[in-house]
């Protein structure tokens, strides 16, 4: 016998069709399903692999043509995975002296010197 996955009530009624499959409604909590209802999803053997290739160094896209995984899931897993990572600690001291690498700035502005109002 069917039951509703949310529930687990037996008390269910035919709700249409949708893409082709019967659709299904709980008559006590009204959530709607299909007969084959299966959660879908990556293993999190795939998701370490991923995650381990884009703390390393490698790209979204490349990790997509390796693993297979669309480049936007991987970065929507980095950063699940980054809200659960403890925030910054506070030094006790602030340092006098800072360092910065490989720093580079521009400052300026573009000035056209060719077209119809040149001076």
């Amino acid at each position: 016998m069917m039951e509703c996955p949310e529930c687990h009530s037996t008390h269910i009624r035919k709700n249409g069709k949708r893409r082709g499959k019967q659709n299904y409604i709980c008559a006590e909590c009204n959530r709607q399903f299909l007969d084959d209802y299966t959660v879908r999803g990556y293993s999190d053997e795939v998701k370490r692999d991923c995650l381990k290739m884009s703390v390393n160094g490698m790209g979204f896209r490349a990790i997509e043509r390796v693993k297979g995984v669309h480049h936007t899931t991987v970065i929507h897993w980095l950063k699940q995975v980054g809200e659960n990572l403890p925030d910054s600690y506070a030094p006790e001291q602030i340092p006098e002296v800072g360092e910065l690498d490989e720093l580079e700035t521009f400052v300026g502005a573009k000035k056209t010197r060719s077209g119809s109002r040149q001076q």
